[in-house]
């Protein structure tokens, strides 16, 4: 990446980062979905988180791995999320991911909802693996481009085909939508190979409607967790989808 397009793509993740809604309740229960789902494939050992946003999975992070690594290229979700961490022992690098070279390999490798904002999503996911010990894992998700909510949106003539980009993907940068083979692809195209996939949360609504009803009579947690419980079934309709992959 050229110097010049270097510096465009750090202000293009600024902008968005200033203009996300951090406090979305949808998003917020999604960033624990993932936590849980990703808890059985854990390694033993230190962990690197890339982009951290307001720390809402870097809290999560910290409480299963003593060893932490942070790395974003945004200084206010830096700062923002080491004074949420308070005394916490983690590494905060702020540094674009395609820059990050450290000294030390990692055991996990966690990037949650940034491959599809990427320029080249294969080059970082080479890069990463390259970071990785010879047994570690990458954990990968992204949003669901064959969420039932999109495919509702197609019937309704909201979007024109499941791989269209929405209003609210254009908004939040998204450069891509991921189907779970797509992710599977990029992740073997990175040079890995799957240890597990599948999708996070059965998604009957859209996000604005989600936030707009949790919490209240319709939606209850009930119906929330066993949401959460058939995305286990139906992965290729739920909100997010991941891959776990290993050093190929």
């Amino acid at each position: 990446m050229s110097d010049d397009a270097h510096a465009l793509e750090e202000a293009k993740l600024q902008e968005i980062g200033e203009a996300y809604d951090h406090e979305a309740p949808f998003d917020i229960i999604m960033r624990d979905y993932m936590m849980r789902s990703f808890e059985p494939f854990w390694r033993e050992g230190s962990c690197l988180q890339i982009g951290c946003s307001h720390g809402d999975q870097t809290t999560m992070l910290a409480t299963v791995f003593d060893d932490l690594t942070v790395v974003d290229a945004t200084a206010e979700f830096i700062e923002f999320t080491r004074r949420r961490t308070g005394d916490k022992p983690i590494d905060y690098v702020r540094t674009m991911v395609e820059d990050y070279k450290p000294a030390k390999r990692f055991d996990n490798i966690v990037i949650t909802h940034v491959l599809e904002h990427l320029i080249d999503p294969v080059a970082v996911i080479k890069h990463l693996r390259d970071l990785l010990t010879p047994t570690g894992r990458l954990f990968l998700a992204v949003p669901n481009g064959n969420a039932a909510s999109r495919m509702i949106a197609v019937k309704m003539g909201v979007l024109s085909h499941l791989g269209d980009l929405s209003a609210a993907d254009v908004e939040a940068g998204h450069r891509r939508v991921y189907q779970l083979d797509t992710l599977c692809k990029d992740a073997i195209d990175g040079g890995l190979k799957i240890a597990q996939s599948g999708g996070i949360f059965f998604k009957p609504l859209a996000n604005f409607q989600l936030n707009a009803l949790m919490g209240g009579d319709l939606i209850s947690d009930d119906f929330m967790e066993g949401c959460y419980q058939l995305g286990k079934e139906w992965p290729h309709l739920c909100a997010s989808i991941y891959a776990i992959g290993e050093p190929a």
